[in-house]
């Protein structure tokens, strides 16, 4: 279950998305990348982030990352709809995988174990119930 990226009304999809969420009872187990800048979902660093599903914009770096998904001449997205990190957090269990060096700063982040929103995976330190799957690389070991 995703939110529909290509929705007409992009706002109304995240709301829909949040209500789907909730009247099910929530997420059991919720699966989680890292990007390079510590964005879990489209969750990017910011000064605050938001609770619920909504429309974000993606910075270069996710932009640049993600433009490998794309054929050379189409026009990578440039916002996104995502799972807030309310949502993210009401999971009962999440795993969060990371691989390759490029992750090395966000995991270490991670482990400091200190709250950042300009490192949005740091937030997963407020859950009871996260594994971290990352390779040697990603560790830093």
């Amino acid at each position: 279950h995703i939110p529909n990226g290509e929705a007409a009304d992009p706002h109304e999809e995240a709301r829909r998305y949040e209500e789907m969420i909730n009247s099910l009872g929530g997420i059991d187990f919720q699966i989680l990348g890292v990007g390079r800048n510590g964005h879990i979902g489209f969750n990017e660093p910011d000064t605050s982030l938001f609770t619920d599903t909504h429309l974000t914009s993606l910075t270069q770096s996710t932009i640049d990352a993600n433009s490998r998904f794309f054929a050379p001449d189409e026009k990578v997205p440039e916002h996104a709809l995502t799972m807030g990190m309310g949502s993210i957090l009401k999971a009962k269990k999440i795993l969060l995988i990371a691989n390759g060096a490029s992750k090395r700063e966000a995991i270490a982040k991670l482990r400091e174990g200190a709250l950042d929103t300009n490192w949005p995976v740091t937030l997963l330190n407020m859950h009871n119930d996260v594994t971290v799957i990352c390779d040697e690389e990603a560790a830093g070991i």
